[in-house]
């Protein structure tokens, strides 16, 4: 059975079709540096899934439009940063983790330090947390939102309204600042 098809679309380009065993229902998506891509169910043909993506080209056109200017601003921004040190940032961070874990009251497990390419962090379900050593180009204010976000998760392990209240308490303007951290790309 044919995994994954290339497709053309005017005014588009190459639209990658790709079978996948996870996808429940066809999933159109757009990234900078990869393009469109077109998750295919099994059960989904791919003459079906490819009818669906012409359907869908302007609402293709209109992402890609948006992920071009994203990927000339991480062109720009990617050639004036300096590398991170993996064991300066493990120290920085770390030492951060601890300081607003301790102020707050929270525990975890352990950490890693790790050179992420689609997030800032997350927390395990035995509470070890991840951070993404790129943090340290972030300001001041959105590390910590990220670690607060993150120690948060070692009381309540989804985003639930509980979750959101729980981190307003030590940030005060959670959605402000998930909104200003997505201005920021990895």
């Amino acid at each position: 059975m044919l995994q994954s098809k290339t497709i053309e679309i005017d005014g588009i380009g190459r639209v990658l079709l790709v079978r996948s065993k996870r996808a429940r229902r066809l999933n159109i998506s757009v990234k900078p540096f990869t393009g469109a891509r077109v998750a295919v169910p099994y059960g989904l043909s791919f003459e079906s899934a490819e009818k669906i993506a012409l359907s869908k080209a302007r609402w293709i056109k209109r992402h890609l439009d948006k992920v071009k200017e994203i990927e000339k601003r991480q062109a720009a921004v990617s050639n004036d940063l300096p590398e991170i040190d993996r064991v300066f940032a493990g120290k920085k961070l770390t030492l951060r983790l601890n300081e607003l874990s301790s102020l707050h009251g929270f525990t975890y497990n352990r950490v890693f330090i790790r050179n992420q390419k689609t997030r800032w962090g997350s927390c395990s379900a035995k509470n070890n947390i991840n951070l993404n050593m790129n943090l340290l180009r972030l300001p001041k204010d959105l590390i910590d939102y990220v670690i607060l976000h993150e120690l948060v998760h070692t009381r309540e392990k989804n985003h639930s309204n509980v979750f959101w209240t729980e981190l307003n308490k030590f940030v005060g303007n959670a959605e402000e600042l998930k909104s200003r951290l997505k201005e920021y790309s990895l």
